[in-house]
């Protein structure tokens, strides 16, 4: 029997059939027939390519397979992944980015196991890819849309620098009137910044260099407690001139804006939720000193507190850095830029996602998990936040 043959056989045993015996009985065809191993492998590769056609990106897969599958099934496709990169066109820095932040095999070695284990893990994640569904894509060029300017051959600029740094701290510090003080400055840079951004970006109009235009990335939205998360990620999207729309059955939401701007949201997000994390983990040890029990639903709601009153602060202070670089800006064109630009990335998550719908965020009864999530975040008043949009 030829070696294709026999991974035929398997797939066909395997992928195609859901009776409880199909994954033994293809288990034990592979693993009877050695040879038939580097097939098996390019079969893989395959299943990752035909991921990227159907618009997944590399930490998309990582994502869903640990939240579906096992460690060993992670290590299996972050290897896939690899060996198909060399075949594969160039995407862009942030797809690179991905790749380098795939899961390293070398520091975490697979247990040694028996070749029908193999396969049966093989297999698995195999019939996992092959149902993957196509999602929307976000690379440059989709659709038919002009190429955005990137991130080549551009280092970090200062201002990201210093923001940073400034979230490094909010991070470490164990106080928190400190960490909100560090994070609003760093929001006000980051406002800043993006106007700079927009004003580089409008002297270019007209010149060899390509016009900008929004781009998108997916931000993992993990549990627990993810639907307050993604409350969150909405409220830093939206303060930073972007728009996140949540995914929730594959755990991420899509942010579309221009690149400064989601560069932006990626490392506010990602420090916030640090922040938050930590301070609800201490507000926590204070609840459970006074005998309550409730842990779930004070998570929650500290978690959904936290969110609505970071967002209003981080809009506060967007809108007024925004307004002081506006006043005293040279440039009397930089007011239309800026509204032609928030113009633009509507219409492009109008393109992506012709049909969302709205959430309402659930188990945020409890006061006193509430309470504390808003003084962790601060003492101003909130109103009601938007509604999530889910694609």
């Amino acid at each position: 029997m030829s070696t294709p043959r026999t991974v035929d056989r398997a797939f066909e045993t395997a992928l195609y059939d859901t009776a409880d015996d199909a994954l033994d009985t293809a288990a034990s065809l592979l693993a009877a027939d050695p040879a038939a191993d580097a097939e098996l492998g390019r079969r893989g590769e395959e299943f990752v390519a035909t991921a990227w056609r159907r618009g997944w990106q590399p930490a998309d897969l990582v994502r869903i397979v640990r939240r579906e599958l096992d460690d060993v099934h992670v290590r299996l496709v972050a290897a896939l992944i690899r060996a198909q990169a060399p075949h594969d066109r160039a995407r862009g820095p942030r797809w690179a980015a991905q790749l380098d932040d795939l899961p390293d095999a070398g520091t975490t070695a697979p247990p040694r196991t028996d070749r029908f284990s193999h396969a049966t893990a093989v297999l698995e994640l195999y019939r996992l890819l092959l149902r993957l569904p196509a999602v929307e894509p976000l690379e440059a060029g989709a659709a038919g849309e002009a190429p955005r300017r990137g991130r080549e051959n551009r280092p970090e600029s200062r201002a990201l620098a210093r923001i940073r740094a400034l979230l490094a701290k909010a991070e470490a510090t164990g106080y928190p009137e400190e960490a909100e003080a560090l994070s609003a400055k760093a929001q006000e840079l980051m406002a800043r910044h993006s106007v700079d951004e927009a004003l580089l970006a409008a002297q270019a109009q007209g010149s060899a260099t390509s016009p900008d235009v929004p781009g998108a990335c997916r931000i993992g939205v993990e549990p627990p407690y993810e639907q307050a998360k993604a409350v969150l990620l909405d409220a830093v999207a939206d303060a930073n001139h972007c728009r996140a729309v949540w995914n929730e059955p594959f755990g991420f939401s899509t942010v579309v804006g221009f690149e400064a701007d989601l560069e932006a949201v990626e490392l506010l997000y990602t420090s916030l939720l640090v922040q938050a994390e930590a301070a609800m983990t201490k507000a926590e040890a204070g609840q459970r000193a006074g005998g309550r029990k409730r842990t779930k639903t004070f998570r929650q709601s500290f978690l959904a507190a936290y969110a609505h009153r970071a967002g209003t602060r981080l809009r506060a202070a967007a809108e007024a850095a925004t307004e002081a670089a506006t006043t005293g800006a040279a440039d009397a064109n930089l007011l239309p830029v800026l509204a032609s630009r928030e113009v633009a990335v509507t219409d492009r998550v109008e393109r992506m996602f012709p049909q969302t719908t709205t959430t309402r965020l659930r188990g945020t009864a409890d006061a006193a998990g509430w309470t504390e999530g808003t003084r962790a975040a601060d003492a101003a008043r909130v109103g009601h936040h938007r509604p999530l949009k889910r694609g």
